[in-house]
């Protein structure tokens, strides 16, 4: 799946989008996944205070943490090799751990935007190994709201957040339309290191924008703060963890 020149943009630019790594039917399979588990669940609105200011105050998401807790289908997704295989080799190790999933769906219409950020100030770690993937379970053109990227950001270290609002890049030194937007297809998946700065737009479309975040770790990657705990952090994904005492 992961070829020498995948693994090199991902180093180059700090991401690195795989086409069709899930077919279109198994994306609408999780789909249909994800809006079941949302349905048997209270609704719950993370949408960051700063994501009013450039979104609008009517804008909304839907969330869940910990989905395999949820649903088994998402406990096998986070040990299929074709996505733990890439994980391992933007990494740079054979070993894969967990730090927490997420799915994040924008409503039609209204879906509430990401101001830019780095994953990085809400959970920092020592060796910076941290990263994400992003599996889209239908499309996400720019106008229901895709992931917007800066190229090569990565390189500049963890950078100062603004705490207030959700922790994000000052938006005036960052505004979301100066970034790259990523737009992907059903079945892509968005392999992204947590110093990498990126955001979202809203979903202005007529369909909503359903996505699943697995967050993952090489196990000897320590956090330099204990905070963002989650269940089964620290489960192994992929390979063995050398830490285990």
């Amino acid at each position: 799946m992961t070829d020498s020149a995948m693994v090199r943009f991902y180093r180059d630019h700090g991401y690195l989008l795989v086409k069709g790594l899930l077919s279109r039917a198994e994306a609408r399979a999780y789909r249909e996944e994800c809006h079941g588990v949302l349905g048997r669940l209270r609704p719950s609105d993370p949408t960051w205070g700063s994501a009013r200011e450039i979104g609008g105050a009517e804008t909304e998401l839907r969330h869940c943490h910990d989905v395999q807790f949820h649903s088994a289908a998402f406990a096998r997704l986070m040990v299929d090799p074709r996505f733990t295989d890439v994980a391992a080799a933007v990494m740079g190790s054979e070993n894969v751990q967990l730090h927490h999933t997420k799915i994040f769906v924008k409503p039609a219409g209204k879906g509430s935007p990401f101001p830019m950020h780095q994953d990085a100030a809400h959970f920092p770690h020592t060796r910076h190994t941290v990263g994400a993937a992003i599996f889209h379970f239908d499309d996400a053109p720019e106008e229901k709201g895709c992931v917007r990227v800066v190229p090569g950001s990565h390189r500049y270290g963890p950078l100062p957040h603004v705490e207030v609002g959700g922790w994000h890049l000052p938006l005036a030194e960052w505004p979301l339309e100066s970034a790259v937007p990523v737009e992907a297809e059903a079945g892509d998946v968005l392999f992204l290191s947590y110093l990498t700065v990126h955001g979202s737009g809203v979903n202005r479309a007529d369909e909503a924008r359903t996505t699943l975040l697995i967050q993952y770790r090489d196990p000897e990657d320590q956090p330099a703060d204990d905070v963002h705990l989650s269940r089964g952090q620290g489960m192994m994904l992929r390979g063995i963890d050398p830490t285990a005492a």
